[in-house]
């Protein structure tokens, strides 16, 4: 049952991380982005053909997945999202839902539809009784680092300071001379850039395709809505329960019915608590 746990728990660092983007999205400009997912698949190719061209290990190409996932979610920003913001909630689902869709083919026609993974940390140590696979013990410890550093950016530094106060009431924010618009691109930019990090991370013990974003992005909808839609705390405590009970149903029953745990947990604290474990209500 411990190794259940551990194993719960490795899994779910990568949940927060991929999640922690789409909430930071959300809180600040309350849009819905459904091609998170896809940031992620990104993310995930970077790394792979890094990999099997360039010999470069993940760690070392994980900034560079980050990189041009950021530049991404930028220029969408730039040319798309920035239009949808103020708009109704469904707009920003159909519009972000379209490049989606879009995305995801792109990614069929470029890097065909079979599976990729990226076989760099093979193995597992031993730990306390326990065996940790290497790869996933270290996809953890990189994901909560760059959870850590996140969090700590958003705090502490004058730019995190000013996303955080332009989450809670943009219209303050801006009378306080906080430039809004430029907080709303750089926070859409580092979303896909921590979708980036988690799929460059998920692909060391994970086989992925062009149409795995869209399993991811409902799993990240489920932990937002389990932590509180727009804290990023919440995200993060989110995907570690969500980890751990997917870990004990697949152990008690199967691989099947665990793939039906993030939306037991969605509908749960839809009706127990609606804004969540750490959101506010409205």
């Amino acid at each position: 049952m411990t190794q259940v746990l551990v194993n719960g728990l490795l899994l779910g660092g990568l949940y927060a991380l991929a999640a922690a983007g789409l909430n930071l999205i959300f809180g600040v400009m309350r849009v819905i982005n459904m091609a998170h997912g896809e940031f992620l698949m990104l993310g995930a190719y970077v790394t792979f053909y890094s990999f099997s061209l360039l010999g470069l290990s993940p760690l070392v190409s994980l900034s560079l997945s980050m990189l041009i996932t950021f530049g991404l979610g930028w220029l969408l920003m730039r040319f798309v999202i920035r239009r949808v913001i103020g708009a109704p909630e469904l707009m920003s689902i159909l519009v972000t839902y379209g490049l989606a869709v879009l995305i995801a083919n792109l990614g069929l026609f470029f890097f065909e539809g079979v599976f990729r993974s990226v076989p760099a940390y093979s193995g597992s140590i031993p730990l306390m009784g326990l065996s940790v696979s290497k790869s996933r013990g270290i996809a953890f410890l990189a994901a909560i680092a760059i959870s850590t550093g996140t969090y700590l950016f958003l705090k502490h530094t004058t730019l995190g300071k000013a996303i955080r106060a332009t989450a809670q009431h943009a219209e303050v924010a801006v009378a306080c001379g906080i430039d809004v618009e430029r907080v709303r691109f750089f926070t859409f930019a580092l979303g896909a850039a921590l979708a980036g990090a988690a799929g460059s991370l998920l692909i060391t013990f994970l086989s992925v395709t062009p149409s795995i974003g869209g399993v991811f992005i409902l799993r990240a909808f489920a932990i937002c809505v389990v932590g509180g839609l727009g804290s990023f705390m919440g995200a993060l405590g989110g995907g570690l329960i969500l980890g751990v009970f997917e870990s004990l149903v697949a152990f008690g029953t199967n691989t099947q019915i665990a793939e039906a745990v993030a939306y037991f947990l969605l509908i749960m604290v839809l009706l127990v608590r609606p804004q969540g474990l750490l959101g506010v209500k409205e």
